[in-house]
C-alpha cells in the first residue's frame, strides 16, 4: 500500500508503482495542485 496523506491518496498497487508506473500518483498530485491554485484564485 502507498499512502500520501497530503493529498489523501491511498493505492494498493505497490508492484505497479515499483515498476515505475506512476501515472495514478502523478495525476492525483496534479489534481491536488490544480485545486490549490483554483482555491487561491477564488
Amino acid at each position: 500500500r502507498i499512502t500520501d496523506h497530503r493529498i489523501n491518496l491511498t493505492l494498493y498497487k505497490l508492484e505497479i508503482v515499483l515498476e515505475g508506473k506512476l501515472d495514478e500518483v502523478i495525476e492525483a498530485l496534479k489534481n491536488s495542485m490544480r485545486e490549490i491554485v483554483l482555491g487561491k484564485e477564488a
